[in-house]
């Protein structure tokens, strides 16, 4: 049995409640424990813990961080959690759990911004570093121990520590020899837990579990499955891998291959990032398509202006919208060119835009570009259209005065003509395609 304090990062010889060097309590024990090498981490109700860090005030208080009355809860703290608050859930059902929660508007470029701060240390570990969201991610520290002079495990918990020390933020971590068990673990024991799951293990944990927590697993195949009476792991491990597939196709071979505790996913260096988009829910639906129109610039203004951020530019520009009764419509167009200016985007999605708003009421609007390739191939001039070439040089120009004076300094016309703001609108850039 092996032993690491996380206190303070030594390996008591004795297997001890507490460590003689430090006193400690935080101590983790497991036979590999020194030959694990996969981890998972997450950080703790991640949005709700920076807005707490940034004000003590409301440090002991349950807080929600997400849109309006007619938006979705972004993240919760664990006070509000204790209320039965979760992440997308409704506003007005969150409140209704929890009528005293302080309700803060997401802060998606400071999140972005601390998030970065974190990837940093991670690759100051390994170089493979797969994040899945801003607040999570798996690495490989396999070959580490030499460079280091510490096993993964207590590199991790250094880790979380310099995270806690230096950025205020508290993690959690799941450790194994797969990523499918390292995700689990790092959810086992939130906050600041840190959960091992080794290979000996393997199949009497995974046996303990519902097929709910098996990786792609949604709640529609999970309910085929409770149909057929397949409700855990167990039952799972029981069968055939060829039954299986025969009932289920290629998810059958998945489910078989998880619940024995194959997993061949390895973990890549930085997620690729697939397409980049930005989405407001309005808090009283909106039917009127000039209103919908200066939205949708706004919207295709910070899509812009992240792709320009991120050295990249999209070759599909698509819209989204969702209807009062929750219906959803997507529409795409592909370019000839890749693009990353604001005025292209908007005006392949006002395109779109105008056969669908036909008198129906849309609680929802989001404009987005996907199939991104580096900046370097975006945007050529035009030399039939010299309007929009103009209008391209133009709006560098403004993204220059805006690094120069700062992002509201300045505003094309377009964007200033709105004739009132969609009230308690909630907004966030959202990364899509697998990072979270």
């Amino acid at each position: 049995m092996s032993t690491l304090c996380r206190d303070c990062f030594t390996w008591p010889d004795e297997d001890t409640k507490r460590c003689p060097s430090c006193g400690g309590r935080h101590l983790i024990s497991h036979p590999e424990l020194r030959e694990l090498s996969i981890a998972h981490m997450d950080c703790d109700a991640f949005y709700a813990s920076v807005e707490k860090r940034d004000d003590p005030s409301i440090r002991d208080k349950p807080v929600i961080v997400g849109g309006g009355k007619r938006g979705v809860v972004s993240a919760a703290c664990y006070i509000a959690r204790l209320s039965g608050v979760h992440s997308a859930m409704p506003m007005f059902k969150a409140l209704k759990a929890c009528p005293n929660a302080v309700v803060i508007k997401p802060s998606m470029e400071k999140y972005a911004s601390i998030s970065k701060e974190i990837r940093t240390m991670m690759r100051e570990l390994t170089p493979l570093v797969e994040p899945l969201s801003l607040d999570e991610a798996f690495l490989d520290l396999s070959g580490t121990e030499r460079l280091h002079k510490a096993p993964p495990a207590e590199l991790m918990a250094r880790l979380v520590k310099r995270i806690d020390d230096e950025l205020g933020i508290t993690a959690s971590v799941g450790l194994s020899h797969i990523k499918f068990l390292s995700k689990i673990g790092s959810d086992l024991d939130k906050p600041r837990g840190f959960s091992v799951i080794g290979k000996a293990e393997t199949m009497e944990f995974l046996a303990s579990l519902p097929v709910s927590k098996i990786w792609g697993v949604g709640k529609a195949f999970g309910a085929k499955l409770k149909g057929d009476g397949i409700t855990r792991v167990s039952q799972l491990q029981k069968m055939e891998e060829t039954e299986l597939m025969r009932r289920y196709g290629v998810m059958g071979q998945h489910i078989w291959r998880l619940s024995h505790g194959v997993d061949r996913r390895q973990v890549h260096q930085g997620a690729e990032r697939k397409s980049i988009s930005n989405e407001t829910t309005f808090f009283d639906d909106i039917s009127d398509y000039a209103e919908l129109e200066r939205i949708l610039w706004r919207l295709a203004e910070k899509v812009a202006r992240l792709a320009k951020e991120k050295e990249t530019a999209g070759r599909t520009v698509t819209l989204k919208l969702r209807t009062s009764n929750f219906k959803i419509r997507t529409r795409s167009h592909s370019l000839e060119n890749p693009t990353q200016l604001a005025d292209i985007i908007f005006d392949v999605g006002r395109d779109m835009l105008k056969p669908e708003v036909d008198g129906t009421a849309f609680r929802l609007i989001g404009i987005g570009i996907s199939g991104l390739v580096h900046e370097q191939h975006a945007d050529p001039p035009d030399l039939i259209d010299e309007a929009r070439t103009r209008r391209a040089d133009a709006e560098r120009a403004v993204d220059q005065l805006r690094d120069k004076y700062g992002k509201e300094a300045i505003g094309k016309g377009r964007g200033l003509r709105r004739s009132k703001p969609p009230a308690d609108s909630k907004e966030k850039p959202q990364q899509d395609g697998g990072v979270k």
